[in-house]
């Protein structure tokens, strides 16, 4: 095998500009949704720091957390608490798609399967939201 490629001319290259995801609205949810992985990611960086510095002692761990009550952390905690919901309905959505729920021979619509998981979504963060509440006082 001698390894050549064929001529450059030979190859199709579709032109592509770097916005071709701003054309389609479904383009640029799908894009919005991998992007929020990234804030997640960031989230979850900031998450262990703060776990780490609770191995160094109080001290370390108070000056941290009064670091994370700036203005620029409260932000960016909001800007991912609604990356972490959009991630999340949309995982739902996919999960529909996915696996179709069947009722014996009946097919459950998407939408209702979506429904039934973004309320027991609900539910089980009220659950722990009341533990919690109901753990510190």
């Amino acid at each position: 095998m001698s390894g050549t490629r064929p001529e450059q001319s030979k190859l199709y290259h579709r032109k592509m500009p770097a916005t071709w995801w701003l054309k389609k609205q479904s383009y640029f949810l799908f894009m919005l949704r991998e992007l929020s992985s990234v804030f997640i990611a960031l989230f979850l960086v900031v998450y262990l720091v703060q776990i780490y510095q609770l191995t160094k002692g109080p001290d370390a761990y108070i000056a941290f957390t009064q670091k994370l009550s700036s203005p620029g952390w409260i932000l960016f905690h909001v800007v991912v608490l609604l990356f972490a919901v959009y991630h999340s309905i949309t995982w739902f959505q996919s999960s529909a798609v996915v696996l179709p729920v069947r009722l014996g021979e009946r097919l459950v619509p998407r939408q209702t399967v979506t429904a039934l998981h973004i309320v027991a979504w609900a539910v089980v963060s009220l659950a722990v939201l009341i533990l919690f509440l109901a753990l510190k006082g």
